[in-house]
């Protein structure tokens, strides 16, 4: 258990939904020998006393769990069901065996109905137990606690359809967007850290570009804001220099430690500690 209330955090990966390099191209980018361009995709872990919950469950899991030296996972935090931010969820099965447990698994309804549609095996109470992960799904509908920790999803536009973002005291993570709702702007004041989506310089439909990203970060006012989901027409050291104070480009691996303060003892269980039996029709939050 933690004796302070400071949650550590650290970028998975930051790269878009090929990877960087990308298979098959020879760009500059995907040549570079700087080990900040080598971008797996995107996914977090926060670290919180002795609970570790990632955001997204992304296809490159598993190396970046070797890279972190990542050994339990109790509970996922999902920001929505397209395939580079979910299909490592085979994965977690390896995390049920080290803790014994079932691990909880998170995101808004929506997100919830696709990724138990896409992954039957592991949901299904015919399909038998196998060697499957053993998840417990939660449709998230509000703020609620998990760990002793405040966790705050923000609604988010991705392009015709939508994906959650998640703040969690002076920290938010917001990628996959390219668009948030000024409701969803006013629950992102005064925050240290903001990860957002830039995937690149030119337009996209459905992510932030650079500039938007920009303009977005200066209008929330977020102390640091860091640039994920970057594709391979960004160059980290290229690049980087031409961005204004308080904005940079996150990179694979890039650690930080912030101080909750509205975060309680480690140790306590979810306010919604009950296991919810497999097929359930689990809701959460107001």
């Amino acid at each position: 258990m933690s004796s302070t209330p400071t949650m550590n955090i650290v970028l998975l990966g930051t790269g878009t939904s090929t990877g960087i390099p990308m298979l098959g191209c020879t760009c500059e980018v995907c040549r570079s020998a700087d080990p900040r361009d080598r971008r797996t995709r995107c996914s977090a872990l926060i670290s919180w006393g002795q609970r570790n919950i990632l955001i997204d469950s992304g296809t490159d899991l598993h190396q970046q769990s070797l890279r972190e030296g990542l050994a339990r996972v109790d509970g996922v935090l999902y920001t929505h069901a397209h395939a580079d931010h979910v299909h490592g969820i085979d994965d977690l099965r390896a995390f049920n065996m080290v803790t014994k447990d079932s691990i909880p698994i998170y995101g808004s309804p929506s997100t919830m109905a696709v990724i138990r549609q896409n992954f039957q095996y592991i949901f299904s109470a015919e399909a038998g137990e196998g060697f499957r992960p053993r998840l417990d799904p939660w449709k998230v509908c509000g703020p609620f606690s998990l760990f002793g920790l405040p966790i705050e999803p923000i609604l988010l536009q991705h392009g015709p359809g939508e994906a959650t973002g998640y703040r969690i005291g002076p920290f938010a993570y917001l990628t996959d967007c390219n668009a948030i709702p000024e409701t969803s702007q006013e629950r992102l004041q005064d925050l240290d850290v903001l990860i957002l989506d830039g995937l690149r310089f030119r337009s996209h439909p459905s992510h932030f570009c650079i500039s938007e990203a920009i303009a977005l970060a200066q209008r929330v006012g977020a102390r640091r804001t860091f640039l994920t989901h970057l594709c391979h027409e960004v160059s980290h050291a290229r690049d980087s220099r031409d961005l204004p104070p308080g904005i940079e480009l996150a990179y694979d691996g890039q650690c930080f430690s912030l101080f909750v303060e509205d975060a309680v003892e480690s140790g306590l269980q979810p306010r919604f500690a009950s296991r919810p039996a497999r097929g359930a029709n689990n809701r959460i939050g107001l």
